[in-house]
């Protein structure tokens, strides 16, 4: 039986939703595709949220020979027969290129990702590679310095989800529609939610269950529960994710850890991922812990990353740690008010020159024009001297971003930046 999810898959960029941030009518890549300029790119993101759709959305636009290979399964024989096929093409009577779609790119190994080079080189092929890891660290650099884009696809948002399941239930052609299935529309709602974006998960998941819906009544949130194997929380108390979230990091912020290992069990309870928990933590260990305990980001990563590797429920241990630490460190803002600061300025006031002895010097000719010229390397007066750093008009006002506090570690950076005004003067 086919997946509702393949029978769904959207047919052209009309019907393709979700990842706005770079694919809209008037972008360049939607341009480029119906303009047929599309080059080799490389998309990057969690599985379910269009990768594959969208490179077979291109081959349909281009009109061109298409390969899909996977690279868990392909090996460089069977890749060497492709290249040797889109040569024939390239150099006979087409003189076209052909596409390679590749995904799990990431899942070869360097000379089988090499064996790409030469090929996309002559123009032989252009190809679009697809990896649910960092092609900065998956993807060999000179595969990386051949591809003109990189496209990275985010998780769909949950009302891009709830569209997509309802077109998908109604639908009497493609979908599920000929069914006839009734349902509440909590049970659309719950199941948009607990897919995480992911658009797969959340489209079988809905075939599933119509397919085996026998009992007359309307699809629920209970059976959406079930076929996911996973509690509503949230729901079942009409908790919001977002609130608790909100009382996690007050009463962290506050300092308060019963509290937040209270609002962080119900968080748990409620059936909020590691990813959502954890993002949550790391961001609270830069804007509220900061300076006053600098090592807490780095507690912190360690723990969502043990909770990421061990998973639920295991993981609720490495989370609760985390919390325990963040609700219990000193606290600071200031790192994140002195971002604020600055960066209001760069909106509100002139952008002035960097000061020549602070640009970068090592191409020829720079000490010719006096870039670089006159900086002194601080490590050579014994770690600090006195020269101006801020552009010429932040540096007459004497501008000051970070005014540190008295609270933790923050203490003893505050102590040493006032003994060098207080021996050297300000900037």
């Amino acid at each position: 039986m086919i997946p509702i999810s393949t029978k769904m898959r959207p047919q052209n960029l009309d019907e393709f939703m979700g990842q706005q941030h770079f694919l809209y009518k008037g972008s360049l890549l939607y341009n480029s595709i119906k303009n047929k300029t599309f080059g080799s790119a490389i998309f990057h993101g969690p599985s379910g949220t269009g990768k594959t759709t969208l490179a077979r959305i291109i081959a349909a636009e281009l009109d061109s020979d298409f390969h899909e290979i996977n690279a868990s399964t392909t090996g460089t024989k069977e890749l060497k027969e492709i290249l040797d096929r889109a040569r024939l093409r390239f150099y006979g009577l087409e003189s076209k290129s052909s596409y390679i779609y590749i995904d799990e790119f990431h899942r070869w190994n360097k000379l089988q990702q090499d064996s790409l080079l030469k090929a996309l080189e002559e123009g032989v092929i252009k190809f679009i590679a697809s990896t649910t890891e960092n092609p900065y660290f998956a993807i060999n650099n000179a595969v990386l310095s051949r591809v003109r884009n990189i496209y990275e696809f985010k998780r769909l948002d949950k009302e891009v989800i709830k569209t997509l399941l309802l077109r998908a239930a109604n639908d009497k052609e493609r979908g599920l529609g000929n069914l006839n299935i009734k349902y509440d529309d909590k049970a659309i709602d719950i199941l948009a939610e607990l897919s995480n974006g992911d658009a797969r998960v959340a489209l079988d998941t809905l075939g599933f269950v119509f397919e085996n819906h026998q009992d007359g009544k309307p699809v629920s949130a209970e059976d959406i529960s079930e076929a996911m194997q996973r509690k509503i929380g949230f729901y079942d108390r009409g908790d919001d994710k977002y609130d608790l979230l909100s009382a996690l990091q007050k009463s962290i912020r506050g300092s308060d850890p019963d509290a937040a290992i209270y609002y962080f069990a119900r968080l748990v309870d409620g059936g909020a991922d590691i990813q959502m928990i954890g993002r949550r933590l790391l961001v609270i260990a830069s804007e509220d812990i900061g300076m006053a305990y600098p090592s807490a980001i780095s507690i912190t990563h360690a723990c969502v990353s043990a909770a990421l590797m061990v998973g639920f429920p295991e993981a609720a241990i490495n989370l609760a740690e985390a919390v325990i630490l963040l609700a219990s460190s000193p606290k600071s803002n200031r790192s994140v008010m002195a971002y604020y600061k600055a960066m209001s300025d760069i909106k509100h006031k002139e952008i002035d020159m960097i000061p020549d002895h602070l640009r970068d010097s090592h191409y020829k000719g720079a000490r010719d024009k006096g870039i670089g010229k006159d900086y002194k390397y601080p490590h050579d007066f014994g770690g600090y001297v006195k020269q101006q750093y801020l552009p010429d008009n932040l540096h007459a006002e004497n501008i000051r971003y970070y005014e540190p506090s008295e609270n933790g570690s923050e203490a003893n950076f505050k102590k040493f930046l006032d003994e060098l005004r207080k021996k050297y003067g300000d900037n």
